[in-house]
């Protein structure tokens, strides 16, 4: 021994062990989903760090869905809790409930027609453990079709979070990244159940997995994972998809951007300023609700332009943006300078 000389067995302290792992919780929403769901509950059961419990919240299916929760229910060999909802929730307020009832240390979301790939849990458990300050970690996934074909790209080629982005988040500027883009998928999420009581509830007007992780990446460091763990699967009825889009597919979506879809943005953004406020003394750097506030003036800057029906007061107030660093700091670039200019 070294230090005080005293032998462990006599100080009265009890011996230190190695720390007991996380209990992992799966929040699984589910709604109509029996075509793809027994592949997605497999999957689980092919994880090489099994979960410790499965919570499933039902949104009122209306085919097989409860039948082959049950039968997996049955056979997992982990505690499955189903829990079937009386009224309908929607996707958002679904996995607030899930979330809410989950009982682990560490929460991974899921959606219900993905394949989870197996070291799934097991890389998102060891980087967090790398890093007890962080509170969320995200990864990328290998899109398919729906007979689990590759597409032939990955997820963050699709959501475009690149190098730009994956270098403030590997140097701890994550917030700065969240606030620019969307960059985290609920299918590929796992964060610290701790921080549920600042995230929950969750704004309807929010998509679950882009409130969760912009309230955490405000509180705490958030990594990411390079490798894919997930095939995310693409087919007609899923609510978001992961296609890349091309040259000519994003100018038609950019046309198709108008003054709801910004003024649902400004909304959104003016409710994460309120909660973080709520919460002012878990924001773990004080500059950061100042540049929320920022980022609802420029969502309201942005709101202004997409309702002027001048193409040349939309060029000169476009233009005062870019100027103020708004496009830079708080879109994800130049071309959404084009598209508010031009279109």
């Amino acid at each position: 021994m070294t230090g005080t000389g005293h032998d462990a067995k006599t100080d009265g302290a009890p011996p230190v062990g190695p720390e007991a792992p996380p209990r992992i919780s799966i929040a699984l929403c589910t709604y109509n989903g029996a075509r793809f769901l027994k592949a997605q509950l497999d999957s689980y059961l092919g994880q090489t760090r099994l979960p410790d419990e499965l919570l499933a919240c039902d949104d009122g299916s209306g085919d097989e869905t409860l039948a082959i929760l049950h039968d997996f229910e049955r056979r997992a060999p982990f505690p499955v809790r189903i829990v079937q909802n009386q009224t309908r929730l929607g996707s958002t307020k679904n996995f607030e409930k899930a979330i809410g009832l989950c009982t682990g240390d560490v929460i991974a979301t899921s959606d219900q027609d993905d394949v989870w790939l197996p070291e799934k849990l097991a890389l998102s458990e060891a980087a967090l453990a790398r890093n007890p300050r962080s509170g969320l970690v995200f990864t990328n996934a290998d899109v398919v079709d729906d007979a689990l074909r590759p597409r032939g790209h990955r997820l963050w080629d699709a959501i475009r979070f690149g190098p730009l982005a994956q270098r403030q988040v590997r140097q701890g500027r994550s917030f700065e990244a969240l606030l620019r883009q969307w960059v985290v998928t609920g299918a590929t999420m796992m964060f610290r159940a701790r921080f549920r009581g600042f995230v929950l509830p969750i704004p309807e007007i929010w998509v679950h997995d882009a409130w969760i992780a912009f309230i955490i990446g405000a509180m705490a460091p958030v990594e990411f994972i390079e490798h894919s763990t997930v095939k995310y699967r693409q087919h007609g009825g899923q609510q978001i998809g992961g296609k890349k889009l091309g040259l000519r597919d994003l100018y038609r979506k950019a046309r198709e951007l108008g003054p709801p879809y910004f003024r649902l943005a400004y909304e959104q953004f003016l409710m994460a300023h309120e909660r973080l406020r709520a919460f002012a003394g878990q924001v773990r750097c004080p500059e950061y609700l100042a540049m929320v506030e920022r980022k609802v003036e420029h969502q309201r800057r942005r709101l202004a332009i997409s309702e002027c029906p001048s193409r040349k007061r939309r060029v000169l107030l476009a233009t005062d943006e870019l100027f103020r660093g708004g496009y830079r700091r708080y879109s994800p670039g130049f071309a959404h300078f084009l598209k508010d200019a031009a279109l």
